[in-house]
């Protein structure tokens, strides 16, 4: 590489741009699609690469085989093969806590190979809730080893992370600009990586195997644990607790002409949760419904709560249901949770500004954050990304509710099976997009595409059921971030800071180089997004292997690998946010968990890395 490089006024344009960028991303102020719009308009502005390649990010190959793998992750998951796993889960384990961690670890993280992270956690928070409840292992032990394997299996194909799917643009950027008689860096193939991830993935299987019951919270001992009664778990966990009544307004109570919402704030009111006027009855009333002499408030509570309330505002109660009998069946109607994962549109927004029961038919009783439990005013709560939120609802109702992906639904309840007559067509279709993946010399963003592609063909799912797959933050922070990693190969801002680094560390070892740009990358994927991490390492650390004498395409992948190991910091990833909440996981569970796990994985990479590409 060069020597001798002197700062220009575009390296220090796109060093501040990366400050900016980290800072944001850090602190966020702004959002980071927002933060990602921003810097490809400057790069744009200031013509720090050509007009004409600042948008082929949006066409890249990382983001179509991204967008690809979202969609038929969830084709997968319409054409029922979750639940499928679910239920070959509880078969193998026979109800023995250990072995059902180890099945579910192995198969989540299986998965995690061919499925995108942050889509595999949400689609399997539901089978790890199921098999919690028919076996009564507690959730807590079966989450957060699942999420770490879930993030250690990514490393065994191309597909299944940002950075990973992100690399090969990098590298490709980075032969564009490689100083003359450097030799051009091969590209990775689809499972090119696994003789690296299956490591990894086998030392995670090992660790929690080992480790779990000493590592994670206390709960009580037990193989095999009938489940206790919804209602009793809810009144123990949200302190919602009682029965249901009717309360029917009479023509001296003081409820006559107010709304729900405001019925709902009166002093030792209960949950409503359905009313009747006239004809009309509906579940989860909306805010503004009215309250009418004769109307019937279908109410949850305690039976003092609910019988001092009834006296004070004279209304008629009874336990007896007449009005409500089968909208409350527990075949129709119920108590579930739901966790807000990172890309959902309720964050930052409070509960009652969401209008849930007037769209949906839906009424939130409770928001779990950590160890804290909003049930007061719980209207007013801002959410924020990893909350549990405690519905009721048709299970219907439900279910439509959940399919806009803004939060995944963890308890076990009736619905149907979206297309299981379809599980063969998207088989067969995941199959053929792995096998042009690694058998031919398609590329892989078409490889991938075929499989969607089919799937949509083939009436697995249908346009509109695909939009609704794609992370589209996810989409639009990776396509914008590309071209800052082309502005740093091309102003040579990479090989600027890759200079002034080998200046103070260039007589290490080759091995201790690389531990140090893993745990650099490491550190930075704890406080922004792995893909904002990769773009800024993976080019300095091809620059730094290039100067050093090493191999840049194994400084890049050390880079991609460890950006994707995240586990010290739940909102440093997507996957661990998703099980926060229903696991009841505290930092200091991740920092107990994640600080070993993190030391053995860096070790493990290292060593497999350069066995495997030496």
């Amino acid at each position: 590489m060069n020597t001798g490089l002197t700062l220009t006024p575009d390296m220090l344009l796109v060093l501040g741009l990366l400050v900016f960028t980290v800072l944001m991303l850090v602190l966020e102020w702004i959002r980071g699609d927002l933060i990602a719009l921003l810097v490809v308009v400057v790069i744009g502005i200031t013509g720090l690469i050509p007009v004409e390649q600042l948008f082929d990010g949006f066409a890249g190959n990382a983001v179509i085989s991204l967008l690809a793998v979202m969609i038929m992750g969830a084709g997968l998951d319409r054409t029922g093969v979750l639940n499928k796993a679910a239920s070959f889960i509880l078969r193998l384990a026979g109800g023995v806590e250990a072995r059902l961690g180890l099945l579910i670890n192995t198969m989540a993280g299986g998965l995690s190979s061919v499925i995108q992270s942050q889509a595999l956690a949400a689609l399997f928070l539901p089978v790890a809730s199921r098999v919690s409840a028919r076996t009564g292992v507690p959730l807590s032990r079966l989450l957060l080893p699942m999420a770490f394997c879930i993030l250690a299996g990514t490393n065994m194909t191309m597909i299944s992370n940002s950075p990973l799917i992100l690399l090969n643009d990098l590298i490709a950027s980075a032969d564009r600009n490689l100083p003359p008689g450097a030799q051009t860096i091969e590209p990775f193939s689809l499972f090119a990586i696994a003789p690296v991830g299956i490591p990894l993935l086998l030392a995670g299987l090992a660790y929690f195997a080992l480790f779990t019951r000493r590592l994670l919270p206390a709960e009580e001992e037990s193989q095999n644990v009938t489940p206790g009664r919804t209602e009793t778990y809810f009144a123990e966990t949200y302190g919602i607790a009682g029965e249901v009544f009717e309360l029917t307004v009479t023509a001296e109570s003081p409820l006559v002409g107010m709304s729900i919402v405001e019925a709902e704030a009166l002093r030792g009111a209960p949950l409503i949760l359905a009313i009747k006027n006239g004809d009309e009855t509906r579940l989860a009333p909306p805010a503004d419904t009215m309250i009418w002499v004769g109307t019937v408030l279908g109410a949850l509570g305690k039976r003092e709560q609910v019988n001092e309330f009834a006296n004070l505002n004279l209304l008629r109660a009874q336990t007896r249901l007449s009005n409500f009998r089968d909208m409350f069946n527990p075949n129709r109607a119920g108590i579930a949770e739901a966790v807000v994962p990172p890309n959902s549109r309720f964050i930052k927004q409070a509960v009652g500004d969401l209008r849930l029961r007037k769209r949906f038919g839906i009424s939130v009783l409770a928001v779990y954050r950590g160890e804290q439990v909003f049930r007061e005013d719980v209207r007013k709560t801002a959410l924020r990304p990893g909350d549990t939120l405690v519905l009721h609802s048709l299970w219907r109702d439900l279910t439509l509710a959940a399919e806009d992906r803004d939060f995944v639904v963890v308890t076990d309840y009736p619905k149907e099976e979206h297309r299981p007559s379809k599980i063969w067509h998207a088989a067969a279709f995941f199959a053929l997009a792995m096998g042009l993946g690694l058998f031919t010399d398609v590329k892989l963003s078409v490889a991938m595409l075929t499989g969607a592609v089919g799937m949509l063909l083939a009436g697995v799912l249908n346009m509109d059921e695909a939009y609704n797959a794609i992370n589209w933050k996810t989409i639009f922070t990776l396509a914008c971030l590309i071209p800052l990693g082309w502005a740093m190969d091309s102003t040579g801002t990479a090989a600027w800071i890759a200079q002034e680094v080998m200046r103070y560390f260039g007589h290490l070892p080759q091995w201790l180089l690389q531990a140090t740009i893993a745990i650099l990358a490491l550190l930075f994927s704890q406080v922004m997004s792995n893909v904002g991490a990769a773009v800024m390492m993976v080019p300095m650390a091809i620059n730094i292997a290039l100067a050093s004498g090493g191999n840049p395409g194994v400084y890049a992948l050390i880079v991609a690998i460890s950006t994707s190991n995240t586990f010290l910091i739940p909102s440093a990833s997507p996957v661990l946010l998703v099980v926060t909440g229903p696991g009841g996981y505290t930092s200091r569970d991740f920092l107990r968990i994640g600080l070993p796990l993190t030391a053995l994985m860096l070790v493990v990479m290292l060593v497999s890395v350069n066995l495997v590409f030496r």
